[in-house]
């Protein structure tokens, strides 16, 4: 698919999860046609790109994030001609395609490892990471595992070594100092890219490299342990040693040129999954010369608590810390964290779509978010993740979020037969949160979310401009501008439940620009976008409500 070597910059990328998308096999699980019968949802919506989670053979301990074969659709979702005809539907309707490629592990079903666990002399031990035991006999360092906060390490009894897992035991982690592990895996990105993938999103992306000196973690002081999304016992020491180590901007690089390599009409592209909330430390995953990851996710906002001068604080930092020539990313949601809906509420939910997609960046829009889906409500008997199961079911499981999506009004909800169970719990009522259902209604979140994009789009200001926050705004409101040095859009985000009165911030219109509201999320105004109504300052925010406001004449830059 060729086109603008630096699509990205002004694209929207709509996340899928595979097995929750679409069923057309009528087995309870998404698959890779149900994605492909449903590509014109993403196409009407207005996203540019999707990101798919992972579909490769697996033997789905973790849902795909284990690894048995890179090359390899697992039955489960079809077979690698399916892919193939999704990819070429999916550029047929202008619609680039990421995949998903986890370099940090595989499965243990893996061949590579098998051959590893056979014995110390076989060619690929040194493929995984094995250490002689400490002295007492136990693991060699203090490493967790953030799956179930027990030893990072796992003994195996016939060679006297353990293996190292920062995850599941079953998802021995690959050892990135070994050359040959380096060219396997590059070749498994040229078999993606050889047949026409857009792109990488790729999975732990800062815990290839681990301290070569297997340091032991410091303990983490009580005061910093996380309040947002607790992991048990992985929490009480300060990950240092066990990812993150300097050495993995060298694979960045190599990873960067192999990619320029391809790019020689449309720009094949590498997202990295960067759970770093040090900015200085994650804005080096770009490259001293931007000559790394294209973008690092950055998970602030998933972070940050709900409230003004959080937001506010945290937009700022991130703007300070992307380096210059340097385009930031931005998300709200995916597979492995709460629904936007179910964090901020329901009226708050479209406030943080007109959030996630004003700001200046690339978003990612995890499915279904656009209908304003809740997380699930997931008796215990049906729990899936892992995770929650290896703790009997009493920690964060990620199965509520991962919900199917809903396509009509059917028992569930179109994505699979009626005589089918899904594989987890619908999340809300089809007959009001389906896809058919806020087609027909004007002021769903579906269309407020169709008419974001379609401005967004055709609109260099809010897909390319630059971006200053606005000072002095009353407590509780989110305000920044966006301009291309023609045209200047002011977003306002009230983000509690109080009307607010906003006067002229740093004076914007002082010029006579007239003052239009294009765009908003109250439900008594529906978008404006064909109309724009005349607004003056002091402008008035209810509770729950968010604006796109233009200076009609171009306006002042502050």
């Amino acid at each position: 698919m060729s086109g603008d070597t630096d699509w990205w910059r002004k694209a929207v990328i709509y996340q899928i999860y595979p097995r929750s998308f679409a069923d057309s096999n009528n087995d309870g699980i998404g698959d890779l046609r149900g994605i492909t019968r449903r590509l014109d949802h993403i196409r009407d919506l207005g996203a540019d790109a999707v990101w798919l989670s992972p579909f490769y053979q697996s033997p789905m301990r973790d849902f795909g994030y284990d690894v048995s074969d890179y090359c390899a659709v697992d039955p489960l979702f079809g077979t690698l001609h399916d892919f193939k005809h999704l990819l070429a539907e999916a550029h047929d309707r202008g619609i680039r395609v990421l995949v998903d490629f986890v370099p940090n592990h595989t499965s243990s079903d893996h061949p590579w490892f098998q051959e590893s666990v056979s014995g110390r002399d076989n060619g690929h031990r040194d493929w995984y990471v094995w250490r002689d035991p400490a002295a007492d006999g136990g693991p060699p360092n203090n490493w967790l595992s953030l799956f179930g906060g027990g030893p990072a390490w796992t003994f195996d009894e016939r060679s006297g070594q353990y293996y190292l897992h920062s995850f599941l035991p079953t998802m021995p982690e690959l050892n990135w100092r070994n050359p040959a592990v380096q060219r396997a895996m590059f070749d498994v990105v040229r078999f993606w890219l050889d047949l026409g993938v857009d792109g990488f999103r790729i999975d732990c992306a800062h815990f290839l490299m681990k301290d070569p000196a297997f340091r032991d973690n410091p303990p983490a002081d009580t005061g910093l342990l996380s309040m947002h999304r607790p992991y048990g016992k992985y929490d009480e020491q300060i990950h240092l040693y066990d990812k993150g180590h300097e050495d993995v901007h060298g694979i960045y690089r190599d990873l960067r040129a192999l990619l320029d390599s391809y790019s020689s009409t449309s720009q094949r592209i590498a997202i990295g999954e960067i759970h770093v909330f040090d900015w200085a430390e994650w804005a080096t995953y770009y490259g001293a010369d931007l000559d790394e990851l294209h973008m690092p996710f950055n998970f602030g906002l998933l972070q940050s608590k709900w409230e003004a001068g959080e937001v506010n604080s945290f937009i700022r930092a991130v703007d300070q810390a992307v380096p210059p020539g340097a385009w930031p990313s931005w998300v709200l949601g995916n597979h492995d964290e709460p629904r936007i809906a179910s964090r901020v509420g329901v009226k708050q939910a479209r406030v943080a779509m007109l959030l996630l997609l004003t700001l200046r960046g690339t978003p990612t829009i995890y499915y279904g978010d656009e209908l304003g889906l809740p997380d699930a409500t997931v008796p215990p008997h049906l729990i899936q993740d892992p995770w929650a199961l290896a703790s009997g079911g009493l920690n964060l499981g990620r199965d509520p979020q991962r919900a199917p999506m809903l396509w009509h009004d059917a028992p569930h909800a179109g994505f699979t037969s009626d005589e089918v169970s899904p594989w987890l719990p619908l999340a809300a009522d089809p007959a009001a949160h389906s896809v058919a259902a806020q087609h027909q209604d004007g002021r769903s979140m579906l269309n407020f979310t169709r008419s974001l994009l379609s401005l967004r789009r055709r609109t260099p200001a809010l897909h390319g401009g630059e971006q200053r926050l606005l000072e002095g705004l009353p407590e509780g409101l989110v305000g920044y501008h966006r301009t291309d040095g023609t045209d200047t859009f002011i977003v306002l985000l009230n983000l509690g439940s109080d009307t607010l009165t906003v006067s002229d911030p740093q004076s914007l219109s002082t010029d006579g620009s007239s003052l239009h509201i294009i765009l908003s999320t109250a439900v008594d105004q529906p978008p404006a976008e064909q109309h724009p109504i005349p607004a003056a300052w002091p402008v008035v925010l209810q509770g729950d409500e968010g604006l796109i406001l233009v200076l009609a004449d171009g306006g002042q830059q502050p």
